[in-house]
């Protein structure tokens, strides 16, 4: 059951959408404010804006959700390919006049391209520090030369402040599950990565990482090329 998918329909028909809890495997559940998903360029924060002023050639966007930056590239004329898993996203997407909205496993796509986006923790897909590492080898072979894997995370150590780090995983590898009008989907796996652990498997793995931007919620966007 597509539980995200329901909460971005609701909010997209009638412009309100009961309470999307996210479910985490750390402490307590977190409301999810929906309207983030539909915000326009002036909503958007600094990163965000910053990735999409990077973005050069054929670009792919990842998990795009309902579509919101491949809008704002769709209007600079970029030639942007929207892709998501959610079939409801998708189809909003198409509503909201997205030019290439595809419903799309990023692990199955064939094309090459010359900017590869994850916006909002998209990278986070990757689940765990090796689903990361077969990450970068399969980015290898879908960007063009000279083309970038451009994505925001975060360090989330400060999560471990009063509490113990894990010993039996990375410290970035969390557990979520979404819950809608009291229906829960399945849990997945999520990650965050930090930015020293993040240069180290660059280096590993034949990439050159330059971190672009940090803003002041130790969040950072990363410009990856081979």
């Amino acid at each position: 059951m597509d539980i995200y998918g329901n909460a971005l329909l609701d909010f997209h028909q009638t412009g309100k959408a009961d309470i999307l809890w996210l479910h985490n495997s750390y402490d307590e559940p977190e409301e999810m404010p929906i309207e983030v998903f539909f915000r326009g360029e002036d909503d958007m924060p600094e990163i965000e804006l910053k990735a999409l002023g990077l973005c050069k050639g054929k670009v792919l966007d990842v998990g795009a959700g309902v579509g919101s930056h491949a809008l704002l590239l769709d209007q600079k004329k970029i030639d942007v390919t929207a892709i998501d898993i959610s079939p409801i996203a998708v189809q909003i997407m198409q509503e909201r006049g997205v030019k290439s909205p595809q419903l799309q496993d990023f692990y199955k796509v064939k094309d090459k391209y010359d900017t590869l986006l994850f916006m909002m923790n998209g990278i986070g897909l990757t689940g765990t520090l090796q689903g990361f590492e077969d990450f970068l080898e399969r980015a290898n072979q879908m960007i063009n030369p000279k083309g970038q894997l451009l994505f925001d995370s975060s360090d989330i150590s400060y999560l471990y402040e009063d509490m113990p780090m894990p010993t039996n995983q990375y410290f970035g590898e969390i557990s979520f599950c979404y819950e809608y009008k009291k229906q829960k989907g399945s849990w997945f796996n999520w990650l965050y990565i930090d930015p020293a652990t993040l240069q180290r498997l660059c280096k590993k793995h034949g990439w050159n990482c330059k971190i672009v931007f940090v803003d002041d919620n130790d969040q950072y966007l990363a410009q990856l090329t081979l």
